[in-house]
């Protein structure tokens, strides 16, 4: 009688489980442990090792394992187990909100254009894209992956006196490694940022003033060459970071999310993602046969502090692996320009 009165009173999670209910709370422990990983290391500003920077990219998906999680710990009547998946929920749903975030310029506005880029995986989506520009009529289009064939089409269509866009920068290329800007503004040639592939830039006389551009396509983060994927993301924060306040765009196919530490400090100098300001920031762009059912964001138009964003919408573009994305955007007065207006001569 002793003993059966002991067991009555022993605590719900001391006492012995059904086979069952064992099972599932060692695989609800399993996937809180590694949803707790990624997340841990979202928390601790650091992109960690393979597979930890790839399941970063898809970080709110891990939701769907952190609730199943709970799930079989309701199941099993895991109390440790409850608590820990709510905390994992409760820990993405934070992470799930935009990054980088800010007041809009004050400026008076001085013009307004709309951007586009688009990765044509190996020149495959070129048939697909020239349309989608006759279309959409953007003012300044980047391309990567845009091999021999892409950028003579593109010249042959667009290019030329009289042509839609008579001024290119390109880095020619085969494969994944060609890039072009096109552009309806007039655009100096500037040093483009150097990478595995090629990343041209410019600076574009938008209506008497001087914008830099700058196409990204960094490696993406392959097991085995982490380190190149960090240092070429380094390479584009340098850029970023070189401005000196001028009003800069940096977009293209940046191979990162917003939950890549490596990504957040782009944004640390003062870039804002366009479509997050203009309340798209987790709309997946890649892989296109996914998204959006299920994908992530990792093409961006970044823009600096005197630019608002005013829409911005993907686009499917046929035969490639990525969407395009469009942004409409204001250039306004800067802040410095503001002062020294309003100061006495």
């Amino acid at each position: 009688m002793e003993t059966a009165t002991a067991e009555r009173t022993w605590p719900a999670e001391t006492r012995r489980r059904s086979p069952g209910r064992t099972a599932g709370a060692w695989f609800a422990g399993l996937l809180l442990a590694g949803v707790s990983v990624v997340a841990g290391c979202r928390a601790a500003d650091a992109d960690g090792i393979t597979p930890v920077p790839q399941l970063l990219a898809f970080l709110p998906w891990l939701i769907a394992p952190a609730a199943f999680a709970l799930l079989l710990a309701l199941l099993a009547r895991w109390r440790t187990g409850m608590v820990w998946s709510v905390l994992a929920l409760a820990a993405l749903a934070w992470f799930a909100e935009p990054y980088g975030r800010s007041d809009e310029p004050t400026g008076a506005p001085l013009a307004e254009f709309r951007v586009l880029t688009s990765n044509v995986e190996f020149g495959r989506g070129t048939a697909s894209l020239v349309p989608a520009i006759h279309r959409e009529r953007p003012d300044v289009v980047f391309v990567e992956e845009c091999e021999h064939h892409c950028s003579a089409t593109l010249e042959q269509t667009f290019g030329g006196t009289g042509g839609t866009y008579p001024y290119r920068q390109a880095v020619e290329g085969a494969s994944s490694d060609g890039s072009v800007i096109l552009s309806r503004f007039p655009l100096t040639a500037a040093p483009g940022v150097p990478g595995t592939m090629g990343m041209p830039g410019a600076v574009a006389d938008v209506h008497g003033h001087a914008v830099r551009l700058q196409l990204a396509h960094p490696m993406p983060p392959l097991p085995g060459q982490l380190s190149l994927w960090r240092r070429e993301l380094g390479a584009l924060r340098a850029y970023a970071a070189s401005g000196g306040g001028a009003p800069t765009i940096l977009a293209g196919d940046f191979n990162a999310s917003q939950d890549h530490a490596a990504f957040r400090r782009i944004l640390d100098t003062g870039l804002r993602d366009s479509a997050g300001l203009a309340d798209d920031a987790r709309t997946p762009s890649w892989p296109a046969r996914t998204a959006p059912p299920f994908g992530t964001q990792i093409d961006h138009v970044l823009v600096s502090r005197d630019f608002s964003a005013n829409s911005a919408h993907f686009l499917h573009i046929a035969d490639s692996d990525h969407r395009a994305l469009i942004v409409d955007i204001t250039l306004h007065q800067p802040a410095q320009e503001q002062t020294s207006q309003r100061s006495p001569s």
